[in-house]
């Protein structure tokens, strides 16, 4: 493996997944030729699933020409787990008018090292406490009930059993998502009739 903290190691296509805390850096050598850094700008603006007003932005530096971006170990420390979308933009200099040309996505994942840090999946987490919900069902359960004007539903039975077949097949999907990622088969059968 190469050192990753050398600039010329640098892998040459964005991260899809990110361990928050960690040194991040990759560069865009197919910039350049249209987009020299002398003349332009790049700067990746990213922003978390769900929206919020924290946005990320990483701009480029030339690198013998081409575009260089990196992230300090301090300043990922500082991204919530999740999924991000981002936009590459570029701006032209002399004008500061900007386009996009490209959009992606990465998911920054909990560091270990963190205390109370927990690296399920959303969907693995929800499994776990819907199948807790089903096992204290039994002993109390009251569909709906009122308390000083306030009044509470429960999810039925049917209701909590869906849910966590859903997030089951979430769960599957990321782990055949795992194994593609690392050449490993999947475990999945296609059947072809001729």
């Amino acid at each position: 493996m190469a050192n990753l903290f050398d600039a010329s190691n640098a892998p040459t296509t964005e991260p899809e997944k990110i361990v928050v805390g960690d040194f991040i850096q990759w560069k865009r050598t197919d910039l350049s030729t249209d987009y020299p850094p002398a003349s332009y700008t790049a700067t990746y603006v990213a922003r978390i699933t769900g929206g919020g007003s924290n946005e990320i932005q990483i701009t480029g530096t030339n690198s013998n020409g081409n575009y260089l971006f990196t992230v300090t170990s301090t300043t990922s420390a500082g991204f919530s787990a999740g999924l991000y979308h981002w936009q590459l933009e570029i701006v032209q200099n002399s004008s500061s008018n900007r386009i996009v040309v490209d959009r992606g996505y990465f998911e920054a994942i909990v560091d270990l090292d963190v205390n109370n840090s927990d690296p399920r999946s959303h969907a693995a987490i929800m499994v776990a406490k819907i199948e807790s919900l089903l096992s204290g069902k039994a002993d109390s359960d009251v569909a709906n009930y009122s308390i000083a004007g306030r009044s509470l539903t429960k999810l039925t039975f049917k209701e909590l059993i869906d849910a966590r077949d859903y997030y089951k097949q979430e769960v599957r999907l990321e782990e055949i998502n795992q194994r593609i990622n690392k050449g490993q088969a999947t475990g999945s059968t296609i059947q072809v009739r001729f």
